[in-house]
């Protein structure tokens, strides 16, 4: 079983806004070959972190109102939130070691 959710435009807000932990989304889109070399990597990091950070996929195309309400520009954007809020983004990938450092980063902030 994956410890990747699925966000979609009907859930964002009980998912990652009202949730106790920090979320990392996994902004993506099909077409998007990087976003396809990111997401196993988010898929390890969930295994490793998931009981302390919320991780999840929300694919941009089917849901264009979280993506505009979020300024999502560019595929793949890692975001994270806390308390309602995205606190960090990442755009792009540049390897897993510095998505690593990233989530690690965030697991630390206090809720």
């Amino acid at each position: 079983m994956s410890n990747v959710k699925n966000f979609a435009t009907a859930t964002f807000d009980e998912q990652v806004l009202a949730a106790s932990l920090p979320v990392l989304v996994d902004f993506s889109a099909e077409w998007c070959a990087p976003c396809k070399t990111i997401a196993p990597v988010v898929e390890k990091l969930a295994d490793e972190y998931s009981d302390r950070m919320l991780f999840g996929n929300l694919d941009v195309d089917h849901s264009p109102d979280i993506a505009m309400r979020f300024s999502i520009m560019g595929m793949p954007t890692i975001g994270v939130f806390l308390n309602g809020k995205m606190i960090d983004r990442q755009v792009g990938y540049a390897g897993s070691p510095r998505l690593r450092d990233f989530v690690e980063k965030h697991l630390a902030v206090p809720a």
